[in-house]
């Protein structure tokens, strides 16, 4: 995927699960809808420009990654959520 491909709205019932990470700043392993897997603290949910976007901080890093281009995420407390993209 394509980071200027149009964005996908993702389920509300991931979303809500996303919220409550970042509201406790749980620890996420997340894997991205082209492979790559990554590990970090879920910090925040923005939205700019029409896209939403999760941050999460790896080491003092925020990195902003789109909700669309998540494929699953998981925690101890949340279990693992594989990403629905909203028809």
């Amino acid at each position: 995927m394509l980071m200027n491909d149009e964005y996908q709205s993702i389920n509300c019932d991931d979303y809500e699960s996303l919220e409550l990470a970042c509201q406790h700043n749980y620890i996420l392993k997340l894997e991205l809808r082209d492979g790559e897997k990554l590990e970090g603290k879920a910090t925040e949910l923005k939205f700019t420009k029409g896209v939403e976007y999760l941050i999460i901080d790896q080491t003092g890093n925020a990195l902003s990654l789109r909700l669309d281009h998540i494929l699953s995420f998981s925690h101890p407390e949340i279990g693992t959520v594989v990403v629905s993209l909203s028809d």
